[in-house]
């Protein structure tokens, strides 16, 4: 399960608002190989529903999101 899984990469977006996050993790996501994983930490409430929406338009998987003391915390797989 995905509560195993060691992140590839790890991007911190604390502080930012939307859309920087999204933009950010579109970025990062970009220089890694399929099957790779980004975890992503945010600070925007927002972040929840925008990263659903940005893997369900870019095909990419968000593997777990979860709230981690006020920091919203996402596990997003490279496959497109």
């Amino acid at each position: 399960m995905t509560d195993n899984i060691t992140p590839d990469e790890v991007l911190d977006t604390i502080g930012l608002n939307c859309p920087l996050p999204i933009l950010k993790a579109k970025k990062a996501l970009k220089g890694m190989d399929n099957g790779k994983i980004l975890e992503l930490a945010s600070s925007d409430p927002g972040a929840v529903k925008d990263f659903e929406a940005f893997c369900r338009a870019t095909g990419n998987i968000l593997l777990k999101s979860w709230v981690d003391d006020g920091v919203y915390m996402f596990l997003i797989e490279r496959v497109v």
